[in-house]
């Protein structure tokens, strides 16, 4: 299954709930950091290309610095892409190698309709909310600024492209409890789809 939304949309929430149930989730976010970890052919490629600006003190990518840096610029953005994403697909596959007969593999990616992958899963689930909601909730927990928050919403896939190729869509612009149940749904939704 992809599990995709728009920055601050409540994905991961979704990915930990399904994670309860059972589900195998991969974190394409957590992947992503893993291949450009410091010592990795990613991260040198990563810094020939921006520069040492992009690192931390410590040789670590710094993410915030080389975010505003590419999206800000499609193009700056498209050569990042053609960086990391070869390398999180291999280790991806290797990670989906793992699951058990019946397991219902969850990969939690971002990008999954900018990058066209809707088409290599069986379900596409989309986490959906509006984007003011969207701009509150990434000021609110991660500090960013609005104008920020906006260039990567701008640079993401909108609500109806996200939507057009969504075969579940669960709203998380309600409560916790509200979220909770609708997992449920889901969930069900997935196993009877696993069966079948």
């Amino acid at each position: 299954m992809g599990l995709t939304g728009g920055i601050g949309s409540g994905k991961s929430s979704v990915a930990r709930r399904l994670a309860e149930y059972g589900a195998l989730v991969i974190d394409a976010d957590a992947v992503a950091r893993e291949v450009v970890e410091p010592g990795t052919p990613a991260l040198a490629e990563i810094v020939a290309e921006f520069g040492e600006q992009v690192l931390t003190p410590d040789g670590r990518l710094d993410r915030p610095k080389l975010g505003a840096i590419v999206f800000a610029d499609e193009a700056k953005l498209a050569r990042l892409n053609e960086i990391v994403h070869p390398r999180v697909g291999q280790r991806t596959q290797e990670l989906m190698e793992r699951a058990g007969e019946g397991t219902i593999v969850v990969y939690d990616v971002p990008l999954l309709v900018e990058n066209g992958l809707a088409d290599r899963y069986d379900v596409v689930v989309v986490v959906d909310v509006p984007v003011e909601t969207q701009v509150e909730r990434v000021v609110a927990n991660r500090g960013m600024p609005a104008d920020q928050v906006r260039a990567r919403i701008r640079a993401q896939a909108d609500r109806e492209q996200r939507r057009a190729v969504a075969d579940i869509v669960i709203d998380n612009s309600g409560t916790e409890q509200e979220l909770d149940a609708r997992v449920a749904e889901v969930w069900q939704e997935l196993q009877r789809r696993a069966a079948a």
